[in-house]
């Protein structure tokens, strides 16, 4: 193992690689161990400290530092502290290890999701700290378990939260393999949905009429037809990213007893990620007569349906989107604004009124998310640092806007 903490190591990437040994991994993450290292780094950095638990064993860490005028705005800059799990046989190295290579790739599971953006605005502030710099605008800095539910979607809907003042904040985006930096204004809407087909049963050997699979089969067919539609949409435009698409996934699919028994039920699961400008009253009545155009007895039920999709401004005339963009454009660094494909802790935000920027600063990076050997240079990692620290003074700075001050 690449040692820890050696003389030519920066004190960033030796602090990176201790919260990445820090095993916050489903389905059993040590949130105890998260929340101890970050109020830890919350005194060091002499920042306030708040701990909200919004489910039992669900602690929303908040790390704030004040702002010089509190009639404005605050600046939220969030961050999930759980990774997702892991198949350990098919990783170089231990992915809990945080093993650095002779090149300066760090190896770990959070490496790029998202523990470096974590550890990249906890420096920012330890900089800008030590260079005695104030700002009129407060800033906090969320870690949320559970990305999803037991985190930010609990906590939007909690006092704590709105006595924030957030008035902007900033979570993950994704690696750009190129030379630009990708940021995220919306989102896809995550609908899961069951579909359950009944049918007559009886003896395999027989060609039973109306059976549960043959309408399985249609309600798939319509389905997979229109994924094929939108891929095909995709494909042929060089001007669409997938983010701006609708783009659907058969998931799973259940039923049966016996080889020789036909069922009388069987179901199949769809992934579906709406774009943020499909209408979703249509597609809903679409789905529902891909399943009436099956037969009888053929119903569906979400298992997730996400309905506020928001859209981030993303104009010069926006306040917010011109500080941002303005220390990107200083700092030659060019942006790709996009869609994000999947789903972040964002949505939560932005439907609570509080608009929102995914951007994980990592360009000349492979997309390793969730992959085998996710892994981070320490020297894209380090200039993060360095443009947080750009823009929160940026953020920080916002004039008043209309009803503050």
């Amino acid at each position: 193992m690449a040692s820890e903490g050696r003389e030519d190591e920066h004190p960033s990437v030796t602090l990176f690689r201790r919260y990445l040994r820090i095993r916050t991994v489903h389905p059993e993450p040590d949130y105890g161990a998260a929340v101890a290292f970050l109020e830890e780094r919350g005194r060091q950095l002499g920042l306030g400290c708040q701990k909200v638990e919004v489910a039992p064993g669900f602690v929303v860490t908040v790390l704030s530092w004040p702002g010089t005028d509190p009639t404005l705005s605050s600046v939220l800059l969030n961050s999930h502290t759980d990774v997702v799990p892991v198949f350990k046989e098919c990783w170089s190295h231990d992915p809990f290890e945080a093993f650095k290579d002779a090149e300066g790739y760090i190896y770990a599971r959070g490496a790029q999701d998202m523990k470096c953006v974590s550890i990249q605005y906890l420096e920012a502030v330890r900089r800008l700290k030590a260079e005695g710099r104030h700002f009129p605008r407060t800033i906090h800095m969320t870690f949320v378990p559970d990305w999803g539910h037991r985190g930010m979607d609990l906590f939007v809907q909690r006092p704590e939260f709105k006595a924030l003042r957030a008035g902007f904040a900033l979570d993950e985006g994704l690696a750009n393999p190129t030379e630009a930096f990708t940021v995220f204004y919306s989102e896809r809407s995550s609908w899961w949905v069951q579909v359950t087909c009944t049918g007559k049963p009886g003896h395999g050997s027989r060609f039973i009429e109306d059976t549960a699979a043959e309408k399985l089969h249609k309600v798939a067919s319509s389905v997979l037809a229109f994924r094929e539609e939108e891929r095909r949409r995709l494909q042929s435009n060089p001007h669409l990213k997938l983010g701006a698409v609708t783009s659907v996934n058969l998931t799973k699919l259940e039923g049966g007893v016996a080889f020789n028994v036909v069922p009388a039920t069987m179901s199949v699961g769809f992934d579906f990620r709406l774009a943020p400008d499909a209408d979703l009253k249509a597609f809903e009545e679409q789905l529902r007569g891909w399943c009436q155009a099956a037969g009888e007895g053929v119903t569906f039920e979400f298992a997730q349906k996400w309905t506020e999709p928001r859209v981030t401004s993303t104009t010069d005339s926006d306040p917010w989107w011109s500080a941002f963009s303005g220390v990107c454009k200083d700092m030659s660094l060019a942006l790709e604004p996009e869609i994000f494909p999947a789903s972040t802790d964002s949505r939560y935000l932005r439907a609570a009124g509080v608009p929102a920027l995914g951007f994980s600063p990592m360009n000349r990076t492979p997309v390793l998310l969730h992959d085998h050997d996710e892994r981070l240079h320490e020297a894209v990692f380090l200039r993060g640092v360095d443009i947080y620290a750009r823009l929160l003074p940026a953020l920080a700075s916002v004039p008043a806007l209309p009803g503050e001050g």
